[in-house]
Parts: C-alpha cells; structure tokens; sequence
C-alpha cells in the first residue's frame, strides 16, 4: 500500500503495516470456507481510503452468488474485526 511506503514516519509505517496484517489474518480466516466450496480468495491490496481488493477464484469467479458473499460475508466480517474497512471489492 503506497502511502505506507512513502510515510516518512516509523509510527505511520508501523500502523499501516497493523491494518494490512490485520485484513490479512480475516482474509486467511475466510479462505478455508470458500476453499470448502471449491473457491478460493486473494487479497489484492488496500487503497489509501481503506477499500480492500480481493480477487475471488476458482468455483468462486463465476458463482452468482458471489457479490453476495463478497459483501455480506467477506465484507461484513472485515468491517466487524477491523473496523477502518471502508468497503470490499473485487477485481479480475
């Protein structure tokens, strides 16, 4: 996440890096369940404002139900532990 790199301080670096391992530990904590449906989950990366991008995979790429999931699973989930989520979505 690029305003972390370019942060002059060690405080903000150390914050960001907090926010990104913590979406990291609820993406890694979604995945075995997808997984059990033949799909998988990939975390992209997190903008400045907080969006996180995923790339769903496997079973998951062309499931209709996949919006959902996306965000009344994944989405809902990570707001509820890491709160500074501002949303998730997807990308190819």
């Amino acid at each position: 996440y690029l305003a972390a790199v370019k942060s002059d301080t060690g405080d903000e670096m150390s914050k960001e890096k907090d926010f990104y391992t913590q979406v990291s530990e609820v993406i890694d904590s979604i995945r075995p369940m997808l997984q059990n449906d033949g799909g998988d989950i990939e975390l992209v990366g997190i903008d400045e404002d907080k969006t996180v991008r995923v790339r769903l995979q496997g079973a998951c790429r062309g499931c209709p139900g996949a919006q959902m999931t996306l965000k009344m699973g994944v989405e809902r989930l990570l707001k509820q532990r890491v709160p500074e989520v501002k949303e998730v979505v997807a990308v190819n």
